[in-house]
C-alpha cells in the first residue's frame, strides 16, 4: 500500500475520533479540525519510510503535539495544558458520569445541542466527525454552500459562547436531542451509501461507522426509533456487495443478484424491526426495507404495500424526497403513468428543482411509458445535475438504451 493510500485509510477510520478526543480535551472545534489536518499532513510526508503500526496513535499523539503547541503560545492556563498532554491513548478512551466512552458518541451528543437548530446539529456533526467537505454535506442537506458554510460558523460560535459543555447529558436530558442525534446517523450513512459526488456509489466507511453508532445508541438508550434506525441501515447496508458490478457499473434493485444480499444483516435487521413497535419515521422507512429484503426475486416484492408505507411517512414527514419515492412505488403498483402524475405535482410545487433523481426517476417513468423523446430529455436533464459519476455513466446507459430494441423494464437509479 503507497503513503496516500495509507493515509486515506487511516483518515476514513480515526479522523473522527482524533477530532472528536481532541474537541474534548480543548474545547475548541477549529483547534481541533487543524491540529488533525496537520497531523495528517504530516503523515504524508513521514510515512514514505513506512506507516507505524498503529497509525491511529500516532495520529493522534501528533494532532496532540500540535495542539499544546498552539495552547502554549496562546497562553492557556497550566491546567488545560496538563489535561491536553495527558490525553490518553486511543485505545482506551476515558468513560464519562454516563458510563459512554466512546467520544465519537459524545460528540455527537453535544453537536445535538437543542440551543443549536436542527440542521445545524446535523451539518456541525457531520462535518466534524466524518470529515466530509461543506460542498457535501450541502448536498446531502439540499441546500447551496455558502448557505452550509455559513450555517456551520454560527453554529461553532453558539457552541463556543453559550460554553455548552462537551459530555453525554443526563438522561432526562435525552428525549429532546435523540431527534437530532437520529438524523445525523442517518444522513451519515445516507452519504456512505450513495456517495454525493466522486467516482464511487458506495463509501464504505461512512455505513459502517453510522451501523457503529446506530449499535452503541441502541445499547444505550432504547426506544422505537433508536431500533428503527439500526434495522434500517442494516437492511439498507445488507445489499452492498449486489449494488455495483464487476466492471463498476450501478446494478439497480430490481437487477441485483439477490443470492450476494447479506443474509445475517437482514436477520439482524428484521429482529431490530421487530423491536420498533411505533410508527416514527425511521421505523417506517425499515419497514419498506425490510419489504425489499424479504422478497425472493424484484417481481415477488410487494409494491402496494410499499406505496402504502410511503403514504404513511410523508403524512409523517412532510418530504419531496419521500414523496418522489412515493411517486416510483406508485409508478411499480398502479402503472407508470400514475407514479408520472404524482411526480408532476412535485414538479410544479417548486420542490427538488437542483435534485437529479427527480428528473431521473420522470424519465425512467416515462421510458415504461413507451414515451422515449420526452424520457430521452428527462434523462439529460439529470446527467446536467449528477455529480456522481457512477449515476452519470448509468445516465448516460439510459439515454444510449432508448434507441435499443429491448423490451421496456424498469429500470431504477436509486434503491426505493
Amino acid at each position: 500500500m503507497g503513503v496516500e493510500e495509507a493515509v486515506a485509510a487511516a483518515f476514513r477510520s480515526d479522523w473522527g475520533r482524533i477530532v472528536a478526543t481532541l474537541i474534548r480535551t480543548t474545547g475548541d472545534w477549529d483547534l481541533a479540525e487543524e491540529c488533525a489536518q496537520d497531523a495528517f499532513a504530516r503523515a504524508l510526508e513521514t510515512w514514505p519510510d513506512g506507516a507505524p503500526d498503529k497509525p491511529g496513535a500516532w495520529l493522534t499523539t501528533v494532532a496532540r503535539n500540535r495542539a499544546l503547541d498552539r495552547l502554549r503560545r496562546a497562553g492557556v492556563e497550566a491546567a488545560k495544558l496538563r489535561e491536553v498532554a495527558l490525553l490518553p491513548a486511543p485505545e482506551v478512551p476515558p468513560a464519562d458520569e454516563s458510563g459512554i466512552a466512546d467520544d465519537r458518541l459524545r460528540l455527537l451528543f453535544t453537536c445535538c445541542h437543542p440551543a443549536l437548530p436542527l440542521e445545524a446539529r446535523v451539518a456541525l456533526t457531520l462535518r466534524t466527525l466524518t470529515g466530509l467537505t461543506t460542498a457535501e454535506i450541502a448536498r446531502a442537506l439540499l441546500t447551496s454552500e455558502p448557505t452550509m458554510a455559513k450555517r456551520l460558523v454560527r453554529a461553532k460560535h453558539k457552541i463556543r459562547a453559550a460554553g455548552i459543555p462537551y459530555r453525554v447529558p443526563p438522561s432526562e436530558a435525552l428525549p429532546e436531542r435523540l431527534d437530532g442525534v437520529l438524523a445525523v446517523v442517518y444522513l451519515l450513512f445516507n452519504e456512505g451509501y450513495a456517495a454525493s459526488t466522486g467516482d464511487v456509489l458506495v463509501r464504505r466507511n461512512l455505513c459502517d461507522e453510522a451501523i457503529r453508532l446506530a449499535s452503541l445508541l441502541v445499547r444505550s438508550m432504547p426506544h422505537s426509533e433508536t431500533f428503527g434506525l439500526a434495522a434500517l441501515l442494516l437492511l439498507q447496508h445488507s445489499r452492498r456487495a449486489a449494488r455495483v458490478a464487476v466492471d463498476g457499473r450501478l446494478v439497480t434493485l430490481d437487477r441485483q443478484d439477490r443470492s450476494q444480499w447479506d443474509q445475517e444483516a437482514i436477520a439482524d435487521g428484521l429482529a431490530l424491526l421487530a423491536r420498533a413497535d411505533g410508527d416514527g419515521p425511521y421505523a417506517l422507512q425499515a419497514r419498506i426495507a425490510a419489504g425489499h429484503a424479504v422478497a425472493p426475486t424484484a417481481d415477488d416484492t410487494d409494491w402496494r404495500r410499499i406505496s402504502e408505507l410511503y403514504a404513511t411517512l410523508l403524512a409523517v414527514t412532510g418530504s419531496p424526497v419521500v414523496a418522489l419515492n412515493r411517486a416510483v412505488a406508485v409508478g411499480m403498483a398502479d402503472g407508470p403513468e400514475a407514479g408520472l402524475r404524482l411526480v408532476e405535482e412535485i414538479e410544479s410545487s417548486g420542490n427538488l428543482t437542483d435534485y437529479h433523481l427527480l428528473p431521473a426517476v420522470k424519465g425512467d417513468l416515462l421510458e415504461c411509458s413507451g414515451r422515449a423523446d420526452e424520457a430521452r430529455s428527462s434523462y439529460e436533464r439529470a446527467l446536467g445535475m449528477a455529480t456522481n459519476e457512477l449515476d452519470r455513466d448509468h445516465l448516460r446507459r439510459r439515454v444510449a438504451a432508448l434507441g435499443s430494441a429491448d423490451p421496456l423494464v424498469v429500470r431504477r437509479l436509486r434503491d426505493v
